[in-house]
């Protein structure tokens, strides 16, 4: 028997203050982005609106590769970190825009009970798996099998997970849908079904800089907003403790506006020498709700006034969200760093 998971659906809008009379109408289009080493083709999706912001996916792990947003004077940037190619994502995975799975986050020394079984999936990451182990839907290609444009521009993609794979019980099919519409709002959506019972928790990783590619601008100075009284401490091995800690009186409230990078950097917490930064989950919600309950987290770019800030609005279906800020330089973006929520 099929059993239906549906396993996270986030909206993320980006505020851009340009309008249109009229019906809008919104396209998708398609374009070669080179080749996996066994010969078969990557493909890019790019949706557009028009409000000129347009947003890129790659079948390669069903990633968001790009997204280019006007400010309120109109001048574009793409705020998303992502390889201009496809080498850069074959050459080093560093998640960007990346559907990852079967399971987001880590399982401690890989290793998971379910039904009274034990199960033992790669550890990839300082002995504990991570984004669903060695080979995890970041690195796979997926199959395009809908593509439309009209009031809303969409992509659906899909990946099948065999039994067994990554050490992952169940042939899990997974259904990866990217909506951007009229109204400004990139939807992402997962759904996937699987033929017996095994754990799956899918998110999309896409690492942040408002300022644009190009800028000298980093994401430290991003002042952040999240409603959440709560978060997880982790161990060295960055595997959550079971505690929920109150943000209250340390570096983790971000319930008023926050620079990320105010305090990224003070050692007197244990936790940011653990996550050499944040790299940690925030608690919004204490109870399970019967339906989805939307949570805001609020990014802008602190220091940048006026026409040139682009406010991020960012909607959270889901009980936890989870901040780590990254220091690499892809080549497409040309900055110092990225904010991943």
């Amino acid at each position: 028997m099929t059993q239906a998971l549906n396993v996270i659906a986030g909206a993320l809008s980006g505020a851009v203050l340009l309008a249109s009379a009229g019906a809008s109408a919104s396209d998708v289009q398609r374009s070669d982005f080179g080749a996996l080493p066994d010969g078969r083709a990557v493909e890019a999706l790019t949706l557009r609106n028009d409000h000129g912001i347009a947003a890129t996916v790659i079948t390669y792990g069903a990633a968001l590769q790009g997204l280019t947003l006007p400010d309120r004077a109109g001048r574009s940037a793409d705020v998303v970190l992502g390889y201009a190619t496809l080498d850069g994502y074959l050459a080093k995975s560093e998640y960007f825009g990346a559907t990852v799975g079967r399971f987001a986050n880590r399982l401690a020394k890989g290793r998971f009970m379910l039904d009274g079984k034990r199960y033992q999936t790669p550890q990839n990451n300082n002995g504990n798996a991570l984004h669903g182990g060695e080979r995890g839907f970041d690195k796979v290609l997926w199959e395009v099998v809908d593509v439309h444009g009209g009031k809303a521009a969409g992509v659906k993609l899909r990946y099948v997970s065999p039994d067994g794979d990554q050490g992952y019980p169940g042939t899990l099919t997974v259904y990866a849908v990217y909506t951007l519409d009229s109204a400004d709002a990139l939807a992402i959506e997962y759904t996937a079904t699987t033929d017996q019972p095994t754990i799956v928790n899918i998110s999309n990783h896409a690492y942040w800089n408002l300022a644009g590619e190009g800028s000298e601008h980093g994401a430290m100075g991003h002042v952040l907003t999240i409603r959440a009284d709560a978060y997880t401490p982790v161990d060295e091995t960055l595997i959550p403790t079971g505690e929920m800690r109150s943000v209250k009186g340390t570096v983790f409230d971000f319930r008023q506006p926050m620079a990320v990078g105010a305090r990224v950097r003070d050692a007197h917490d244990e936790q940011i020498k653990f996550g050499r930064g944040y790299d940690h989950n925030f608690v919004i919600a204490h109870d399970v709700s019967s339906a989805p309950r939307l949570q805001a987290i609020k990014v802008f770019l602190a220091g940048l006034k006026g026409p040139r800030r682009r406010p991020l609005p960012v909607g959270i279906e889901r009980g936890e969200s989870r901040v780590r800020h990254c220091t690499s330089t892809p080549s497409k973006v040309w900055v110092p760093s990225g904010l991943c929520l």
